[in-house]
């Protein structure tokens, strides 16, 4: 019995490193290519306030630090990396930034992923 109660406590403890390890505990990455201990490591090994995820076919993805204040620190932070490329910001909508470039509109998408990270949708044409 004593083996038995043991090797459950056993299992119970490698599943539990295997998820704290691998970041399961995260919400699901909305990076296709990328698992979130993989965004959680590049968010950490970089000093950027806005870290480059993944650059896709339609979209470059970016992943920010929110502070106390939540996702509206995140968004002055987009703003400023947007309007550094020559984009002008015009409003905000729900959880879109729209820029404005030579009669071009871009809509930047915001997400809370965790109360501490902020995920940032970008279209290519950035």
């Amino acid at each position: 019995m004593k083996k038995i109660l043991l090797g459950i406590i056993a299992i119970i403890a490698i599943v539990g490193l295997l998820i704290f390890v691998n970041k399961w505990y995260y919400p699901q990455s909305p990076v296709d290519n990328l698992s979130q201990k993989e965004i959680l490591n590049k968010l950490n090994n970089s000093d950027e306030k806005v870290v480059l995820l993944s650059k896709e076919e339609d979209n470059t993805w970016y992943i920010t630090k929110s502070n106390n204040n939540g996702i509206l620190d995140a968004d002055e932070e987009i703003k400023k990396m947007i309007s550094s490329k020559g984009w002008s910001f015009k409003e905000k909508d729900g959880n879109g930034l729209f820029f404005e470039k030579d009669g071009e509109t871009l809509i930047v998408s915001t997400q809370m992923w965790t109360k501490k990270y902020v995920i940032v949708q970008v279209p290519r044409q950035l």
